[in-house]
């Protein structure tokens, strides 16, 4: 029930957000993780949904629902956001995380770009977990409108309760793709 009710107001507010909405896939890959994505609206001013999938090879993986808002002043969009995220952890139990935090991004030209993101979730705003915490940034390059190709650096840690070992899901460099439908 509480599922099917937040997911219809999730819902609600994107059609009430009255921008056009644009979909986007993305994936990125590093050295021992993939995180897919998947969006609605997350490259125009105003509401935007996002989900993801983070596998880490070693480290567990994470499900996320963020809900943000882009702000736009300029050259330069800020995204405050927060994400419902359940933590599938390596070392430590399975839960749920509420995160907060905001991503950025620059763009120089039609091409080429700066981001940054940055999350965390304290105790109080999870379950099984002391801390999640969420970090990235990188050069982007746009060689067509639909077309957005990715560098840069990540790092997201679980910070698993009771001395258990904490869960570096990605520290790295990757790289990812992105397509606008």
């Amino acid at each position: 029930m509480f599922k099917q009710l937040l997911t219809g107001s999730v819902m609600g507010l994107v059609l009430m957000s009255g921008a056009a909405q644009a979909i986007e896939g993305s994936v990125d890959v590093g050295e021992h993780n993939t995180n897919l994505n998947v969006g609605l609206g997350t490259n125009t001013s105003g509401l935007f949904l996002k989900g993801n999938w983070l596998r880490s090879d070693h480290d567990g993986s994470t499900y996320g629902l963020g809900l943000g808002y882009n702000i736009d002043a300029g050259p330069l969009r800020v995204a405050p956001t927060a994400k419902a995220l359940f933590t599938h952890p390596e070392d430590g139990k399975d839960g749920f995380a509420v995160a907060v935090g905001a991503g950025a991004q620059y763009t120089f030209n039609d091409m080429w770009g700066l981001y940054g993101e940055y999350y965390y979730a304290p105790e109080a705003f999870s379950d099984h977990l002391d801390s999640y915490q969420e970090a990235a940034g990188g050069l982007s390059f746009t060689p067509i409108s639909l077309l957005n190709v990715r560098v840069g650096y990540q790092y997201i840690e679980l910070d698993n309760k009771g001395g258990r070992k904490d869960n570096v899901l990605v520290d790295g460099p990757y790289v990812g793709a992105s397509v606008r439908f």
